[in-house]
Order: C-alpha cells, then structure tokens, then sequence
C-alpha cells in the first residue's frame, strides 16, 4: 500500500502561482507513476498532469500547459506541482493519484486551490 498527503493549495489571485506537493510513503518502489487530477464543483474530475516515477516522463493537460510544472524528488518521495498564471477556471479540489506496476491505485485527500480576486 502507498499512502499519499498533498499540501500546498489556497487562495491565489488571478496570474498567481502556487505550488503543490504530494509526499508518499510506504511501498514506494512499486509505484508506476502519479498523477495530479482536480475536480470542480459539477465537473468531472480530471487529469492535469502525470509523471513517470522512474523515468521523469511527463504529460499535460491542454488546458495548463505552459504554466504547470509536474517534477518529482526522489530524495523526499515526493511530486510537486507549480501553477503559474493561475486563472479563476483553475479553481478545484486537486487530488494526487499514484498507480501501481501490479495495476493498483491510490488517491490523496484532496486539496483546496481558489483562484480568486
């Protein structure tokens, strides 16, 4: 099992940045890769960007490429996530997803990212 503990989110004006963490522990060495997904209110959650845990390959959303940065610290077992040029449409729960090489998956508690003047 991996367990996983996203902090960093707020409230952030309009062209802001902020910067998302997602720490995991446990059994790590049998993570595939993680994702970052958000979930607005009466929106279906989404995929926002993903990375490979062993190879550092990265995907994006159309919407956020170009701000959003997905990287990975290896020392610290731990995915961040830097938004910049943050817009009012970014506003959602956002949610770190690991899965695993054996097809298992596992979901963080969510955190709250306004994005409000």
């Amino acid at each position: 099992q991996v367990q996983l503990v996203e902090s960093g989110g707020g409230l952030v004006q309009p062209g802001g940045s902020l910067k998302l963490s997602c720490a995991a522990s446990g059994s790590i060495v049998s993570i595939y890769a993680v994702g970052w997904y958000r979930q607005a209110p009466g929106k279906q959650r989404e995929l926002v960007a993903g990375i490979s845990w062993s190879g550092g390959v990265t995907n994006y959303a159309d919407s956020v490429k170009g701000r959003f940065t997905v990287s990975r610290d290896n020392a610290k077992n731990t995915v961040h996530l830097q938004m910049n040029s943050l817009k009012p449409e970014d506003t959602a729960v956002y949610y770190c997803n690991a899965e695993g090489t054996t097809g298992w998956a596992s979901w963080g508690q969510g955190t709250q990212v306004t994005v409000s003047s």
